[in-house]
């Protein structure tokens, strides 16, 4: 990884947890009504001074517009400061989650595969999402009558931090679980807790903060890095794999769970074979989430960055 990528990725990482700070204390202190103003006004502060930001989502827009053939999705400045909002009006819904305040009357589920039923089978399952909509809702699956553990991987050193905040603000069946790497404890952990019947979780979209393995897939007509860490994960714990999407839609959250895989399987000569074409798959069926909320997509670093644009 690069050193432009190391300083985003260390900002990234202090502003995530130092907002998520600042805003459930705001919460606490203002309530979401009097806390809007505020975030829409730091939301606006990096529109206007992020330019690596503001082109991270042109570039998706762009690539979006031209992958599906929609001239209507290029992008704008209205557009692409459109994208900024959603991300603000997600952050202020990310508060009522770890509140409990968002009444299952704004949840739809879509679930074709029937997955909600499994909730509570003896052995849990994997979700992969990805930064698309709002992830954070999958702690309504949780929350439905079957209370169910659901434990988000993330890579972030500050996951104990931001769990004593999960905790503070009352949200007893989510847990950040940070994975660093795949080491024997880790895998072990994991895999005792999906003996338990809990439930894990994990974007699929988001390169590790620290490095790690990535395979190069299409995605949106241009190829770009995705993580290898959900589909090895998949392989090693032997669990199934599916896919979870959180899109907010005329004020509702649609959550979606579609059935991704039975398993991930493969031998030790075709693994990285078997990886690369579970990403693919995967980063195809994000594409397609992708034009159902074309604003809601919260990426805002440059996701198809090459190792040459690297060095401009």
């Amino acid at each position: 990884m690069n050193q432009q990528e190391k300083h985003w990725a260390a900002h990234e990482e202090r502003g995530s947890f130092l907002l998520m700070k600042l805003t459930a204390f705001g919460v606490r202190l203002l309530g979401r009504r009097l806390l809007s103003p505020v975030l829409y006004g730091i939301v606006l502060y990096f529109f206007l001074f992020g330019r690596r930001a503001r082109e991270a989502a042109r570039t998706y827009q762009h690539n979006l517009a031209e992958w599906s053939g929609q001239p209507a999705l290029r992008p704008t400045t209205a557009r692409v400061f459109g994208q900024f909002m959603a991300f603000a009006d997600a952050l202020l819904d990310k508060l009522d989650v770890w509140n409990g305040r968002l009444g299952l009357d704004r949840i739809e589920i879509n679930d074709p595969g029937q997955l909600h039923g499994q909730l509570r089978a003896e052995r849990g399952q994997m979700l992969v999402g990805a930064h698309l909509g709002n992830l954070e809702v999958c702690r309504a699956l949780a929350e439905m009558g079957q209370q169910v553990t659901m434990n988000v991987l993330v890579h972030t050193r500050h996951a104990e931090r931001f769990n004593r905040l999960l905790g503070e603000a009352g949200a007893t069946h989510l847990r950040l679980i940070q994975v660093s790497e795949l080491d024997p404890a880790t895998m072990l952990q994991l895999s005792q807790r999906l003996e338990r019947g809990e439930w894990l979780a994990i974007a699929g979209d988001r390169v590790p903060l620290h490095g790690g393995r990535t395979v190069t897939v299409d995605f949106l007509g241009h190829p770009a890095k995705f993580p290898q860490g959900p589909w090895l994960l998949a392989g090693l714990l032997k669990c199934p794999v599916n896919l979870l999407f959180c899109l907010k839609r005329q004020g509702r959250y649609q959550v979606t769970l579609e059935p991704f895989a039975a398993a991930v399987e493969w031998r030790r000569s075709q693994r990285d074979q078997v990886i690369a074409e579970h990403a693919a798959r995967y980063a195809e069926r994000l594409g397609h989430y992708c034009l159902q909320a074309p604003q809601q997509w919260f990426n805002f670093y440059p996701f198809w960055k090459t190792d040459d644009d690297a060095t401009a």
